[in-house]
């Protein structure tokens, strides 16, 4: 009996099995050098296909060295071409080939690659295709019913995230550290119940990550040389949840039936965001509306009802276009992060389309303010209309975001009126926040008291740092700001500097009033009053006074470190107590000065010289 078997047999190791039950005992088995050549191109690709079918060829030869067979390599080996037309049936044909030309029973579990063979008069065995029987995976017993991640690494002792959410630990869940060989069992029976299990499947597969679904397990494999040693990262959702389980949840339910809304979902990693997503997404559908999820990777547990998509070839956009072709009522977008995120999800938006994203923030303000910058101003209410803002796996703040054109709050010029985005507090209606342009630049200010300085408003600091900025545009020496009103400010600059502020017949601060609306009283340093009732050497005192810092010089910036606490805050930078300039420090923590410009050269030549540099909160 002549035998030749495709790469489907081979892979499932049905030949060594019929060769020990009798079947195919004392049988020659041609195994074309294709069939070699596809599971050596899948094995080196990582995918445990080939690992198994390159372990049956082993069996086929120590069988043959029992002398239970005789087993001989034939035909053409697949070139690189054939492996990847494999899809199109190029190796296909290469085996058929091989079984006419040997006489041979065509053994295969590929039903096309049956009929093919038939259609050529090839004498052909068709087995049905196994159904694997895939118990728990191994890593499973580590788990118990407290367990929302896992984290198991070469060297190092299993760890866990355990708890109820809001109040997770990290914490070790064994005293021996993981041995190399021990994970990497762990990962390729991860791979290959991903790949066979018909609840599982591999979601991205990269040198050196792959990340698979295994029932409601999340699984990320990480190895050499993407990461220093190979790690198993698994992460599955510990509560499930429905709208009931939520304060103001009665309202919310009636604001997403009542139209197709648009709303980003925010909280800060681990606070229950997705938890509270799938609830949303599951109560929509129970409502008559058609949902559909974009998940990169897929790891929302909901009914079979909601279908879940994830890139098409690995673009957002593409499954975009197809979703729009779909038409459903909402789409829950879980995580919108980069720009290219962001900008899908408002294309669905404004395509009419419901949308729910999913966002990382630490203050529900900021997931609105990710849309800053990325959209125009006036469009972000007709893309997010509603804030829902999780923490400890709560509802905490609800916005609801509207526009409308107004003076804004704290200004009085009429002429000053332009589109103003209203965020309010949902369940109260009392306004929080504004956000508009101003001075070209978009703005967003507290109304609730959170602007941080004791006494002075939102407005108020936002005006002084714009006066600032343009001021100090004209000029070279120190500059300071008193805000007296609404619309009036008094700038004190050097003797040397103050006709260049001026300008000729006052047309250069002209200028800067018409610019920013607001009147603008030009005099002096020494006629400051804190300025002349100060000790003339009050210079070196704040400069022992200020916080001492190490600039970092790079190709394009110097960057002066402050951290992140003070975010916002207008500071002045001296060299040995000399006045350098006046600067707000940055959301990043920082105060970023381009090279090349005259403040960078002073500080650079004061960094070059070895003076000390110091930052003292602005006057």
């Amino acid at each position: 009996m002549n035998v030749v078997p495709d790469t489907s047999v081979v892979v499932d190791g049905r030949i060594s099995r019929g060769v020990e039950d009798g079947t195919y005992e004392g049988a020659t088995v041609y195994v074309p050098e294709a069939v070699v050549g596809e599971v050596e191109a899948q094995a080196n690709g990582g995918r445990q296909t080939g690992w198994d079918a390159l372990e049956e060829l082993q069996r086929l030869v120590e069988l043959a060295d029992d002398g239970a067979i005789t087993v001989e390599y034939v035909g053409e080996r697949a070139d690189e071409d054939d492996i990847k037309r494999a899809a199109a049936g190029a190796i296909d044909a290469i085996i058929r080939d091989v079984a006419a030309a040997h006489d041979a029973t065509f053994v295969t579990s590929d039903i096309v690659q049956a009929e093919v063979a038939e259609g050529k008069g090839i004498d052909v065995e068709f087995l049905e295709p196994l159904e694997p029987d895939f118990e728990a995976l191994a890593i499973e017993e580590y788990l118990d019913e407290d367990t929302m991640s896992l984290h198991l690494k070469a060297g190092m002792v299993p760890k866990a995230k355990r708890g109820d959410v809001g109040e997770i630990e990290y914490q070790a869940i064994g005293e021996d550290a993981l041995d190399e060989s021990l994970v990497r069992e762990y990962a390729t029976e991860i791979v290959s119940t991903a790949k066979r299990a018909d609840d599982a499947f591999i979601e991205l597969s990269e040198d050196g990550m792959t990340i698979a679904q295994v029932r409601d397990l999340r699984i990320a494999i990480s190895e050499p040389p993407f990461s220093e040693r190979v790690e198993i990262t698994a992460v599955r959702p510990i509560v499930k949840t429905t709208m009931d389980d939520y304060t103001q949840a009665d309202a919310l339910r009636e604001r997403l039936l009542e139209r197709d809304r648009g709303v980003l979902i925010a909280g800060a990693p681990g606070a229950g965001k997705s938890t509270f997503a799938q609830a949303v997404a599951e109560f929509l559908a129970d409502a008559g509306n058609v949902v559909k999820t974009m998940e990169k990777p897929r790891d929302l547990q909901l009914d079979e009802e909601v279908t879940q998509y994830t890139a098409l070839s690995g673009s957002m956009e593409k499954t975009a276009d197809s979703l729009l072709m779909v038409r459903p009522d909402y789409t829950i977008y879980d995580e919108v992060r980069k720009t290219d995120d962001f900008e899908v999800f408002s294309d669905m938006r404004l395509a009419g389309v419901g949308m729910v994203g999913v966002v990382h923030a630490t203050r529900p303000i900021d997931a609105l303010q990710r849309l800053v910058g990325r959209v125009e101003l006036g469009m972000i209410p007709q893309i997010v209309d509603t804030v829902v803002y999780i923490e400890a796996g709560n509802v905490e703040t609800v916005y609801d975001v509207t526009t409308e054109v107004k003076v804004p709050e704290g200004l009085m010029e009429e002429d000053l009126a332009r589109p103003v985005i209203q965020v309010r507090d949902f369940e109260t209606n009392v306004p929080a926040y504004e956000l508009y342009t101003f001075n070209r630049q978009v703005v967003t200010v507290p109304l609730d008291g959170e602007s941080g300085g004791a006494g002075e408003s939102g407005v108020d600091k936002l005006a002084k740092q714009e006066v600032e900025r343009e001021i100090q545009a004209a000029t070279r020496d120190r500059v300071a700001v008193d805000i007296r009103g609404p619309n009036d400010a008094v700038v004190y600059v050097s003797d040397d500097d103050i006709s260049h502020v001026i300008g000729k017949g006052g047309g250069r601060i002209a200028d800067i009033e018409n610019r920013l609306g607001i009147d603008i009283d030009v005099r002096t340093l020494d006629e400051r009053p804190t300025e002349s009732a100060a000790d003339p050497d009050s210079d070196t005192d704040d400069a022992q006074a200020g916080e001492i810092v190490t600039p970092e010089i790079t190709s394009r910036h110097i960057i002066v470190p402050m951290g992140d606490d003070r975010a916002g805050e207008t500071v002045e930078v001296q060299a040995d107590g000399e006045y350098l300039f006046t600067a707000t420090v940055g959301r990043g923590g920082d105060i970023k000065v381009s090279r090349g410009s005259t403040i960078a050269e002073e500080l650079e030549r004061a960094i070059d010289t070895e003076r000390m540099i110091t930052v003292v909160p602005n006057a």
